[in-house]
């Protein structure tokens, strides 16, 4: 690891043993592993100071080293990714704003990344920072969409797999907002999360970002247009390669 001293952290998370795909961020995608597509996406970010692997596998490891990365070696036992980005955060104590890039993130917009890093330098109110799309009634009950309501300055109220709010009575002006998996922490706030209990909402909905909010944590969710997709499953690979050759094409 090289020695730096950053104010805003980008921590990317990589684990090897994904039960829905195994060895995921190594798998090859238009001929590069998925976990360098989306290491090369987080250094584009102007907000970040640097951006940092966080790994327990030695595999990926050798793979970010392999194409420059400052890799960070994790311990196994970590329950959660959130887990693991606080270890790493805790090895750069002047950094003030840590955020958690997913690994499997390979279009994740850098501008994305930015205004969410601007968020929590210029607004210490917010604990956790994240975003959120609109999205249409086709998917309002499907359960791998997670949706969030959202009081009027944007703090959320609530996250679930289940369609929010139910509708009783039909109201067009009121946006349907899918949840994007991408957080920014304040480092106090970060080592205070890892150090809760899980909470009842968070195991009912197996839903992280639910602890936060059982325990008075203030989420900022920005609405992006940003509707680019992670790697979830081997069926996907087409898809995003596909999108990633666009991507080049410009």
């Amino acid at each position: 690891m090289s020695i730096v001293e950053p104010t805003t952290l980008g921590v990317i998370p990589a684990r090897k043993a994904s039960t829905r795909f195994l060895g995921k961020p190594l798998i090859p995608l238009c001929g590069k592993p998925l976990l360098q597509w989306t290491y090369e996406r987080a250094k584009m970010c102007k907000e970040l100071d640097h951006v940092v692997v966080a790994t327990d596998d030695e595999e990926i490891y050798k793979c970010a080293k392999s194409f420059g990365a400052d890799v960070v070696m994790t311990s196994v036992d970590h329950p959660t990714g959130t887990d693991r980005i606080a270890e790493v955060a805790a090895l750069y104590p002047t950094s003030q704003h840590v955020i958690n890039i997913q690994g499997d993130e390979p279009l994740i917009e850098p501008s994305l990344v930015d205004t969410l890093a601007m968020k929590l330098k210029e607004e210490s109110k917010y604990d956790i920072v994240t975003a959120a799309n609109v999205f249409g009634e086709e998917d309002v009950n499907d359960m791998n969409y997670v949706k969030v309501v959202l009081d009027k300055e944007g703090k959320a109220l609530y996250f679930s797999r289940s369609a929010i709010p139910f509708r009783r009575k039909a109201n067009p002006a009121l946006e349907n907002y899918r949840h994007k998996g991408i957080y920014g922490f304040q480092k106090a706030a970060l080592e205070a999360f890892v150090k809760l209990p899980e909470g009842e909402l968070e195991k009912a909905e197996q839903l992280e970002q639910l602890r936060a909010l059982e325990n008075g944590m203030t989420i900022h969710v920005t609405i992006t247009e940003d509707t680019s997709i992670g790697l979830d499953t081997p069926e996907q690979v087409p898809i995003i390669e596909n999108e990633l050759k666009n991507l080049l094409n410009g």
